[in-house]
């Protein structure tokens, strides 16, 4: 194809008529962007990618506890991961995905219930592929929202608790993490808190450019911090910088831990049976993000107005999560799942799009140069080799701030006092006797206490209308 024919069909490169689409090639739902092309690279969001990859890298120690992996087979789950979020921004998805956190310790409290080796992998296939079909059929048909709207605000409430408690207790229970590490968890958490939810932090950043580059790299002060401190403390050693390259283990994990896999095989559909209302409860919250991602990118939007025309698509943006969970499951079943949005990290981005053209050409192109910086650093050994010895302190902060996250917001989603009722049963159901109970209780104490109200409107509803929410509480 001649030079001429080929530019005629990829379009200008990365120039966009004031106000308009960033140029693209449209491919059926999905709008497809090339790097340097279709839009510029943002080296720096690609060098706080870099940075940012030991997040990644803390579903590591999920996997080689939970299924039992080799560090350097779960190292390969996370490159390929990492290779999938790179298909939001190239889609036309203007997002920086991520895991589904707050449903991560709901699902591996379901797995726990299975016996560690392949029936715990098959249960894990079971459900990532079945979260999968779930996403990709609501998204192309566009029933994402219907189905969310349907579900009353005391289970969406009651559910987010339920993962929220969960998180915290990963981290807390006898034998977790906290008590192999009390000191260096209790110090980082506390920084990272400080920085991410502080009111006095807020406040003072703003006056230094020092703090608030500091407030843009979210998790990854508090890691720095625990590199030098858990050493210090004797709780891990210092880690032993190597330096080449990654080399993923790709055969091995696909003869071995995949569907295809002679000792693995195919899961049974019983499992899909049982791994259904799981897949209810966790498509909820990945809706909840959904809402929050709509949220950010129009703010962003609002700002350079007569810029860009930049939007965010629910329906696209589930199906590009489907074929991630899909392929995950078949090509490298993850317990971190396959989400919609790493809301931290988009909140960064989006703030700096928000300075103007100068700082960010385009929405697309930051989200895009951030998942090749995160992308690049799985395979840079010296990153991962810095990192190692805290990734379980790395999982504990993204379990703990998503504790604290999941049930700020879980409580917030609850309408009345008797929404507030009905969720603090449901968490404790959730977390006691897993996602399939907690649904049942949740749907008939709806209907009770409800009763015809349980097919209201919920996002409209009045909450004068509930009798309880007025009442007082005598003491």
């Amino acid at each position: 194809m001649k030079g001429s024919a080929l530019m005629s069909l990829l379009g200008p490169i990365y120039k966009r008529e004031k106000g308009k689409v960033q140029p693209f090639i449209p491919l059926g739902p999905f709008q497809l962007r090339l790097p340097f092309v279709h839009y510029r690279f943002e080296v720096p969001d690609f060098l706080q990618g870099l940075l940012m990859c030991a997040v990644c890298l803390g579903a590591i120690p999920m996997l080689q506890e939970y299924l039992g992996m080799p560090f350097e087979i779960a190292l390969t789950i996370v490159i390929l991961n990492g290779f999938f979020y790179l298909w939001h921004a190239h889609l036309g998805d203007p997002v920086i995905p991520g895991w589904i956190t707050p449903a991560i310790p709901l699902l591996l409290l379901w797995l726990k219930t299975f016996p560690m080796g392949v029936d715990r992998i098959h249960a894990l296939i079971a459900f990532e592929m079945e979260l999968g079909i779930v996403s990709l059929l609501l998204g192309s048909t566009g029933l994402a929202k219907k189905f969310v709207d349907i579900v009353p605000d005391a289970l969406k409430a009651g559910i987010l608790l339920g993962a929220g408690v969960a998180a915290v207790k990963l981290v807390f229970d006898p034998g977790q993490r906290f008590d192999h590490f009390p000191w260096t968890v209790s110090i980082a958490i506390g920084l990272a808190f400080y920085i991410l939810f502080s009111n006095h932090f807020k406040k003072i950043r703003v006056t230094h450019k020092s703090l608030q580059f500091i407030s843009d790299l979210g998790l990854v002060p508090p890691l720095l911090l625990a590199i030098v401190i858990a050493p210090l403390l004797g709780e891990l050693p210092w880690p032993a910088i190597k330096w080449g390259f990654t080399v993923p283990q790709f055969y091995t994990l696909f003869t071995q831990w995949t569907p295809f896999a002679l000792n693995v095989g195919w899961p049974a559909l019983s499992l899909f049976v049982k791994a259904l209302p799981l897949v209810i409860a966790v498509y909820i919250i990945l809706f909840g993000e959904l809402i929050q991602a709509d949220a950010l990118i129009d703010e962003a939007r609002k700002v350079r107005q007569g810029d860009e025309d930049i939007h965010f698509d629910a329906n696209r943006n589930n199906m590009i999560v489907g074929i991630r969970n899909i392929s995950m499951s078949m090509l490298g079943p993850d317990v971190t799942m396959c989400g919609p949005m790493w809301a931290a990290m988009q909140v960064v981005v989006c703030e700096r799009y928000k300075q103007g053209p100068e700082a960010m050409d385009s929405l697309i192109g930051g989200v895009g140069s951030f998942r090749w910086g995160t992308f690049t650093g799985y395979f840079l050994t010296p990153i991962v080799t810095l990192v190692t010895p805290i990734l379980p302190i790395a999982l504990s902060l993204t379990m703990l701030v998503q504790g604290y996250v999941a049930v700020r917001v879980g409580i917030l989603k609850a309408r009345t006092f008797n929404d507030l009722g009905i969720a603090g049963v449901v968490a404790a159901v959730l977390i006691s006797r897993g996602a399939l109970y907690a649904l049942g209780v949740g749907v008939v104490l709806c209907a009770l206490i409800f009763g015809k109200d349980f097919f209201r409107k919920w996002p409209n509803y009045d909450k004068q209308k509930d009798p309880v929410f007025n009442s007082k509480i005598s003491l």
